[in-house]
């Protein structure tokens, strides 16, 4: 089972899975209760939550802590 947005912490790193594609992010800041300033692990982009969720959640749809 995949962890809520309110179990989100910042500097922890978390594993996102949405229509088949994997994101590995380190939460940077809570901006509000569904948003988060995200760090990409691999690349070292910034973007927000909504951009990663902008086209809904897929039947895949997960979120782990690392």
């Amino acid at each position: 089972m995949s962890i809520a947005f309110n179990n989100i912490r910042i500097h922890k790193e978390y594993v996102l899975t949405n229509f088949g594609e994997r994101y590995e992010f380190m939460v940077m800041e809570i901006i509000s209760d569904q948003e988060f300033l995200l760090k990409d692990i691999h690349t070292l982009d910034i973007y927000l939550m909504s951009d990663l969720l902008s086209s809904g959640r897929g039947k895949d749809y997960s979120i782990w802590e690392k």
